[in-house]
């Protein structure tokens, strides 16, 4: 695929974009089809022993590729690694629970071992892509949340056999490129988390996309020191002071909080004891010691009013540490205004996604992305590896 360069970041044409979907797979009736899913879902203890699926959100997000390869006459088999094993056989992150799970949702279908188990799966041997696609007429990707990794069940198989985008892949490519090629205006980015460092690609080519990039979380203490402000015992990634200012520079700018909440030295996050005067609000200066925990409701007003006008919104990251009830009023205040917003709301990241859920507010967003990291690296790149290369299988459909 061309990357066009114009001023500014990549753009990319809907044509290079596109990638193959089950229909332009040749006829599956009776083919045996290899399905790489994302069914790294969190376990929990089981009170006679073993594990359960905890969440079946991923398995879940599985099952209409898995139905409409079944439903037309596919033999289908399901790889996906699970947990970090490091390349080595472990019982914690044996897939006999999920296989259990997926299997009572899609019947008669294979779901192999933790691809993780062998080494040759993170580092892409081509032995290991050989002994994985033994057998099998086509391949399905529908793991959009690891087609950022330059893995073997990732990028080998399309290199070997017709190969297509499952469901939700297909969905994730369709909705992220819209905003990134065509999205409707005024586009709205509103951007949280720790770590500025996890976030600058992104941050730089949203900048340079958005009509607002609205920053909290922990991630705009980088942001205001850089600017002089006094932010307490906040976490702050000075190295990265540069870069903070640089992108402070962009046209629009980046809108940081215009007031904060913050924690006393004597108080403790997730304490229902804390002395009086453990929280309080702050316009922008913090006072020594103290550490900024949520924006405040000016911000959460201002904010708001902006998402309010928006045709097009992206969040990904929470706006304070909203796992501790004190401290959510940001993160919900920006969940709800994404959720009322009558534009194209796109939220990615397992944090918002998480808070999305405990304030029950998913069932009002238009898509919530599975990526996570696959999700900012295609935001801030424009492409993936998995999904080159089933690109590049377009020369293999049909054979």
């Amino acid at each position: 695929m061309t990357l066009k360069k114009e001023e500014g970041p990549f753009v990319l044409t809907r044509e290079e974009a596109h990638v193959p979907s089950l229909e332009d797979l040749p006829p599956v009736a009776g083919r045996h089809v290899l399905v790489r899913a994302d069914l790294n879902a969190p376990l929990r203890s089981k009170p006679g022993g073993g594990y359960e699926v905890a969440d079946d959100f991923r398995l879940r997000s599985s099952v209409p590729t898995l139905q409409w390869l079944r439903s037309n006459g596919a033999i289908v088999t399901v790889c996906s690694h699970l947990g970090r094993p490091k390349g080595r056989v472990d019982p914690r992150y044996a897939m006999a629970p999920v296989r259990e799970a997926l299997t009572a949702m899609v019947p008669e279908i294979t779901v192999m071992e933790n691809l993780r188990f062998d080494p040759g799966e993170e580092t892409n041997d081509p032995a290991f892509v050989r002994r994985l696609i033994d057998g099998f007429d086509y391949y399905v990707n529908d793991a959009f949340g690891a087609c950022h990794r330059n893995h073997a069940s990732i990028v080998g198989p399309p290199a070997h056999m017709p190969s297509a985008a499952g469901r939700l892949l297909h969905r994730e490519v369709e909705v992220l490129y819209g905003i990134l090629i065509d999205p409707a205006r005024p586009f709205v980015a509103v951007v949280g988390g720790a770590k500025v460092a996890d976030k600058l690609g992104v941050l730089r080519s949203l900048g340079q996309r958005v009509d607002h990039l609205l920053l909290g979380g922990a991630m705009c203490f980088t942001f205001l020191a850089a600017l002089g402000h006094e932010v307490g015992a906040s976490r702050v990634e000075s190295e990265l002071f540069g870069e903070a200012r640089s992108l402070l520079g962009l046209h629009p700018p980046p809108e940081l909080p215009s007031d904060l909440i913050a924690l006393s030295p004597e108080g403790e996050l997730g304490s229902s004891t804390d002395p009086t005067g453990a929280v309080r609000p702050f316009e922008l200066d913090l006072l020594p010691g103290w550490q900024g925990v949520d924006i405040g409701p000016a911000t959460c007003a201002s904010f708001a009013e902006v998402i309010a006008g928006a045709r097009t919104i992206l969040w990904n990251g929470p706006m304070g540490v909203f796992e501790d009830a004190r401290f959510a009023m940001g993160t919900r205040a920006i969940a709800e205004a994404v959720a009322s917003c009558p534009g194209f709301s796109v939220v990615g990241g397992g944090e918002t996604t998480a808070a999305l859920h405990e304030f029950g507010l998913e069932g009002n967003i238009d898509h919530i992305s599975t990526g996570g990291g696959a999700t900012l690296e295609l935001l801030e790149k424009g492409d993936l590896p998995g999904l080159a290369a089933l690109r590049a299988s377009r020369a293999t459909q049909g054979s």
